[in-house]
């Protein structure tokens, strides 16, 4: 396909476009909010999901029920007209309360140069929205509990099976868009062809999500914190929701989980290391909650490119999962759509050369992220107790309050900014390096100066 796409006018259409039919295969946050830029081009889409429609189901379970939205995220939702409404109803998060073995408790905020934070926001709520903002197109076409079975690229046609039908659903489209998850349907065909790279990493912890409910309609805990309980090879972490209750995740080697045989051994490993918190969950909803449900499984997925020529591309989890340690799966998927977006806008740019760009400018910082993902798991459950880590903080807390542009510390530059993601791990490289070679000339300074003062005294005649 070689058709040139014509930059978009201020209000999101096109002043001249070629007939495009657009399938996005997937409903999630990624594939409506991608569907939403699709049709703000004048685009015709069509959105389908495998799943009944959100917005009248029960909640899936073993899904995270709410999701720390940061900067990347959020220009993305401004891009389509959506930021303020999703705020409204979220609730910021200043910093991390940590949560000693004994109960006590420490603040590390985020930002306290120029007070910036994460919002806690409900995975369905935003759902909801950016649905319903598709709704108000007349050429989105919302297609539920369709799941794909099979695709051909190059003739651009899908089948799909739909529930309780023996038939298959057949469709066509110009470019298939790939926003169905981790375990993607659409990457699956990529994979057959040559040149597709792909790898996946299951690691050795999982997560189990238990609920601090409200108490007399208020938050048991400080509303605005993301809490964690660090315990060395495990954590527990806690973010708070609308309804004045915390969605708590805990995360633990699979063998620590299967050590906790019954409710006995469940009340003493809670009493053991997070005794706060156990008043808080209640014995018996704790019970309940812990062994209803199996510990789920975290997996982190690279894969590059991105495309199959001008037939289809990859974003968000289809692209790159990532374990959810660093809050940038939902944001990082978020930007996919944003880049895209603005390439696409280009002047005279064929469809192929705009996907082969989107590829050609993610993979590396899609890549970077995931690493950092797994990075900040270690951080959040070990490193952030240490005092090598404090010290480090206050540093870069203090470097970034007087040199603003030039030393912006990693969790500000993934966190707070659009950084590209490989850049972050470049510049704390960089930092890493200044503070290295400073501290090497304070310490050879000091061993020289002590050996000199040690010799004079050692020559000095009595």
């Amino acid at each position: 396909m070689s058709e040139k796409l014509v930059q978009s006018t201020g209000n999101g259409l096109h002043n001249s476009i070629p007939k495009l039919n657009v399938a996005v295969i997937g409903a999630g946050l990624v594939g409506s909010l991608a569907a939403l830029n699709f049709a703000r081009k004048g685009y015709e889409v069509d959105l389908y999901e495998y799943r009944e429609d959100i917005r009248t189901a029960e909640l899936v379970q073993g899904r995270s029920i709410n999701l720390a939205l940061s900067q990347r995220g959020r220009k993305a939702l401004s891009e389509v007209g959506l930021e303020e409404q999703v705020l409204s109803t979220a609730i910021p998060m200043r910093g991390r309360m940590l949560h000693d073995i004994k109960g006590n408790t420490s603040i590390v905020l985020y930002d306290p140069c120029t007070n910036q934070c994460l919002y806690s926001v409900g995975r369905k709520h935003l759902n909801e929205i950016l649905l319903n903002a598709g709704e108000k197109f007349p050429n989105i076409h919302h297609h539920f509990e369709h799941k794909l079975s099979s695709v051909n690229f190059n003739e651009g046609s899908m089948r799909f099976k739909r529930p309780y039908e023996e038939k298959y659903t057949e469709a066509k489209a110009d470019l298939i868009v790939g926003c169905d998850g981790a375990f993607s349907a659409v990457r699956q065909q990529m994979i057959k062809n040559y040149g597709f790279n792909f790898s996946q990493e299951y690691i050795e912890h999982g997560y189990l999500e238990l609920c601090i409910p409200s108490k007399n309609n208020e938050f048991q805990m400080p509303a605005n914190y993301l809490h964690i309980w660090p315990r060395d090879t495990f954590m527990m972490i806690a973010l708070p929701n609308q309804d004045k209750s915390f969605t708590v995740t805990l995360s633990m080697p699979f063998k620590v989980f299967a050590d906790i045989k019954t409710p006995k051994d469940l009340l003493e490993f809670f009493v053991k290391y997070y005794v706060d918190a156990l008043p808080l969950i209640g014995e018996e909803k704790l019970i309940k909650d812990f062994f209803k449900s199996k510990p789920q499984h975290l997996v982190s997925i690279k894969c590059n490119p991105y495309h199959y020529e001008s037939k289809a591309v990859l974003m968000g989890d289809a692209a790159h999962a990532m374990v959810p340690y660093y809050g940038q799966g939902m944001n990082a998927g978020m930007e996919d759509c944003s880049l895209l977006s603005s390439i696409i806008s280009q002047k005279e740019i064929t469809l192929d050369e705009a996907l082969l760009q989107y590829t050609e400018t993610r993979w590396r910082d899609a890549h970077a992220i995931c690493d950092l993902a797994m990075y900040n798991y270690v951080e959040m459950r070990d490193l952030t107790k240490r005092f090598t880590f404090k010290c480090r903080k206050f540093l870069d807390t203090t470097l970034f309050r007087f040199f603003p542009t030039t030393w912006v510390p990693l969790y500000n530059s993934v966190s707070f900014t659009s950084m590209p993601y490989n850049k972050c791990i470049s510049n704390r490289k960089w930092q890493d390096k200044i503070l290295r070679n400073f501290f090497y000339t304070i310490l050879s300074g000091a061993f020289v100066t002590s050996t000199a003062l040690y010799i004079m005294n050692v020559q000095k005649p009595n």
